[in-house]
């Protein structure tokens, strides 16, 4: 069985929404993890009708995960989901990680994961730290979809990829930039895996359409 995962920075909604649409249903994920969706006043309709423009539906996230959200086709069961706040530095935004257990067809469950690292150079290894233990603490396999807000070989790559395979690497293409769409020249997101999970594919996926729809590129991977 082949299970596909995008993760995807949505860039707060500020761009073009049809767009956005579009390239997701053209992915077609199994399973999408979305940073920065909404978080605030009337998050769970907004979420819902994200959700729904991509032919998924809602499974775990939002304002308790400060924006992180994971979305489902109806073919993947979410059991059980928890939350995970990182401490507020004053004058930050308030971050943290959304967890979801899920299964397919009564096979062996796996724990899907979605975050947003702080743009602060001191914050962002400490959230990493914080990270780190609470994936640990998964018995199941994990898939890890991330915005960084740094390049590889900062000290929270260095932290979060000490037990989990960075994807992009397995396949090759750890070279390739996820942001900005309009002249991208960095990686600032990615896609952990859990070391049991076989990694069919990896990619990043560029198009007209993408740049509309956000300032970050979608990760698709494709799992056994």
């Amino acid at each position: 069985m082949t299970l596909r995962v995008v993760s995807y920075n949505v860039h707060s909604l500020r761009d073009d929404l049809s767009a956005l649409a579009s390239v997701v249903r053209g992915l077609d994920p199994d399973v999408l993890i979305v940073q920065e969706a909404p978080r605030r006043w009337r998050w769970r309709t907004k979420c819902a009708q994200l959700a729904d423009s991509f032919g998924l539906v809602m499974g775990a996230g939002g304002l308790p995960s400060l924006g992180n959200v994971i979305m489902t086709k109806l073919r993947v069961r979410v059991r059980e989901t928890w939350c995970l706040r990182f401490p507020l530095t004053p004058g930050r935004h308030l971050r943290g990680a959304v967890f979801a257990r899920c299964e397919v067809y009564g096979r062996e469950p796996f724990v899907v994961v979605g975050s947003h690292l702080s743009t602060d150079d001191v914050e962002r290894p400490a959230q990493a730290a914080l990270l780190r233990p609470a994936l640990a603490a998964v018995r199941e396999p994990v898939v890890v979809g991330l915005d960084l807000n740094e390049p590889p070989g900062g000290a929270s790559w260095q932290v979060l990829t000490e037990e989990l395979a960075d994807a992009a690497v397995l396949a090759g293409r750890g070279d390739q930039g996820t942001f900005p769409t309009r002249g991208v020249d960095r990686r600032l997101d990615a896609i952990l895996l859990d070391r049991r999970l076989e990694l069919r594919d990896y990619r990043v996926h560029e198009s007209a359409e993408a740049v509309a729809a956000s300032d970050h590129y979608p990760l698709v991977v494709d799992l056994a």
